[in-house]
C-alpha cells in the first residue's frame, strides 16, 4: 500500500473509532437520561441490584467480586451502596469464611423492589431495541464484549507523561 493510501486508509479508520466511542458516549448519556427518567433509577443502581439478583449470588457476593463483575471502582461502588443501604436495598453482611471481609447482598426490600421493576425494564428493553432483530441483538453484545475486553488491555506507552 502506498504511503498516500495508508495515511487516507488510517484518517478513515480514525474516523470510524472516533465516531463509534462518540457513539458510544452519546448512548451512555441517553441510557442515564432515560433510566432516571423513565424508571426512577440511575444505571448504576439498576446493574448493582441486577448484580445481586442473580440466582447464585442471592446471600451476597464479595465487594471485591461486586466491582469486578460491574467493571466500577470500589470509591464508585462504595458511594451506590451507601445509597442503596441508605434506601434498604441492599444491605453488608460479614463473611462467614473472613470475619475481615464483607459482602454485599439484596435485601428483602430490594428483591421486592427489583421484581417491582420487571415489567418496566421489559418495556424500556423493548422499546430501545425494537427496531434491531434478535440476531442483531446477540451480535451487537458480541461486539461489545469485544470492545470491551480492547479497552481493558490498553496500555499507552506515554499515558503518565501526558498529564
Amino acid at each position: 500500500m502506498s504511503d498516500a493510501l495508508q495515511k487516507n486508509y488510517d484518517q478513515s479508520l480514525y474516523a470510524a473509532h472516533n465516531r463509534l466511542f462518540f457513539r458510544l458516549f452519546q448512548v451512555g448519556n441517553t441510557l442515564d437520561r432515560k433510566c432516571s427518567n423513565e424508571l426512577g433509577i440511575s444505571p448504576v443502581h439498576w446493574a448493582v441490584l441486577g448484580a445481586l439478583s442473580r440466582p447464585h449470588v442471592t446471600s451476597g457476593m464479595s465487594f471485591s467480586d461486586l466491582t469486578e463483575y460491574l467493571g466500577v471502582s470500589r470509591q464508585n461502588l462504595d458511594a451506590v451502596l451507601k445509597r442503596l443501604e441508605r434506601d434498604g436495598l441492599v444491605q453488608r453482611i460479614i463473611d462467614e469464611h473472613d470475619r475481615r471481609a464483607k459482602n454485599v447482598a439484596m435485601t428483602s426490600d430490594g428483591f421486592q423492589a427489583w421484581d417491582k421493576l420487571q415489567d418496566n425494564f421489559f418495556n424500556f428493553y423493548g422499546q430501545a431495541l425494537n427496531k434491531i432483530s434478535f440476531d442483531d441483538v446477540v451480535t451487537l453484545i458480541h461486539l461489545l464484549n469485544k470492545v470491551n475486553d480492547g479497552l481493558k488491555n490498553i496500555q499507552l506507552e506515554n499515558a503518565s507523561s501526558d498529564h
